[in-house]
């Protein structure tokens, strides 16, 4: 995907909203659950590959590792993460906002909440659904692929929408916002690769603790590559009149 050239100016409405309360509200609940789901399927779809080489999104794989390292379930290892990047978030800016930190806080419970129902879902804990099953064969396997896409790209997308609206953030998406509008003059792409620093420590971390590598795999490497991308390209294209609201990044140097 091109590298996305979306400018501060053309797209920012910098210190004011431009949409209403209940617009902003309808948008974020839309992009938190299709953000959940894809974040879901990416974790579910690797698993049911064997040998597991999918994979989950970036910051999935690490915090689940993360997660898995220190003995927590995803809603724990989702929050604790989650409340490390919103201290980076606020070094980043150069001051503390409670604001800020109590919206990202905000994000992260239901986020996280959802996750863990998107997760029992598509395991087969509902008696509404059964479950996906095991991959059995190349069709099943090249299925899995496709959704392993599918979730990354509902991700990308979600987090351009909920950028846009800036409610209330995920911090590592209020990471790629303050990267990307401070230090990278718009650039998607390149402010998502950078903000994968943080989860690749920890990552590294949690490798040295257990000996083992997943959640990692070819569904990684995509969202690694082209989850800015689309982010960018659904700035444009999806709800393409919703711009970024009252952007507050620090001051720019």
């Amino acid at each position: 995907m091109p590298a996305d050239t979306t400018s501060t100016e053309s797209n920012v409405s910098q210190g004011k909203k431009t949409i209403s309360m209940s617009t902003a509200i309808a948008y974020f609940v839309f992009s938190l659950l299709i953000n959940s789901a894809g974040n879901v399927l990416t974790l579910v779809t690797s698993a049911k590959i064997h040998p597991s080489y999918l994979g989950a999104a970036y910051w999935t794989a690490a915090s689940a590792n993360f997660g898995t390292a220190l003995h927590w379930n995803l809603f724990w290892a989702f929050i604790i993460v989650g409340i490390m990047t919103i201290i980076l978030n606020a070094i980043l800016i150069g001051h503390w906002s409670w604001k800020r930190a109590i919206g990202n806080m905000i994000f992260m419970v239901p986020f996280s909440a959802l996750i863990q129902v998107f997760a029992d879902f598509f395991n087969g804990k509902y008696p509404i659904f059964g479950g996906l099953p095991e991959a059995r064969g190349p069709v099943m396997v090249v299925l899995y692929i496709l959704l392993n896409f599918v979730g990354v790209a509902l991700i990308a997308i979600a987090i351009s929408i909920y950028q846009r609206v800036n409610l209330v953030l995920h911090p590592a998406d209020d990471l790629m916002q303050v990267l990307r509008f401070k230090y990278f003059k718009g650039h998607a792409a390149t402010a998502m690769w950078v903000s994968y620093i943080p989860p690749t420590i920890l990552a590294v971390i949690a490798l040295i603790m257990t000996h083992q590598f997943t959640n990692f795999g070819l569904g990684t490497i995509f969202a690694f590559l082209f989850q800015g991308g689309i982010t960018g390209f659904a700035d444009r294209t999806i709800f393409p009149r919703l711009h970024h609201q009252a952007v507050d990044v620090g001051k720019i140097e």
